[in-house]
């Protein structure tokens, strides 16, 4: 899933997904990330679609870990609950409120 999409399942607008996210969640994109930035500096990449390779390589070691993580727990670790629980105003209802005052 993008980090559009991602934010679209958690229905988020303009907040930091990174903020909504579980501690697991947090904790599996910080191995993605690190895993992937030391592929990159061990195996020094060139061009787009070798960065792309080391990036997924990167992302199914997290992936590899989310499942395990799930397999044991019985349960999914991604849910569209925000940590912030924000609430929406409608800006419909925004706009109507403003003009009253």
């Amino acid at each position: 899933m993008t980090a559009k999409e991602y934010k679209e399942y958690k229905g988020l607008r303009k907040e930091s997904l990174r903020d909504n996210m579980d501690n697991i969640e947090v904790s599996l994109t910080d191995i993605s990330e690190e895993v992937t930035k030391r592929l990159a500096k061990k195996t020094k990449p060139k061009g787009l679609k070798e960065n792309i390779k080391v990036a997924h390589a990167g992302g199914q070691v997290a992936k590899n870990t989310r499942d395990e993580i799930e397999n044991l727990l019985g349960e999914s670790i991604v849910t569209n609950k925000n940590k912030l629980n924000y609430q929406y105003i409608d800006e419909k209802v925004k706009i109507e409120n403003k003009k009253e005052l």
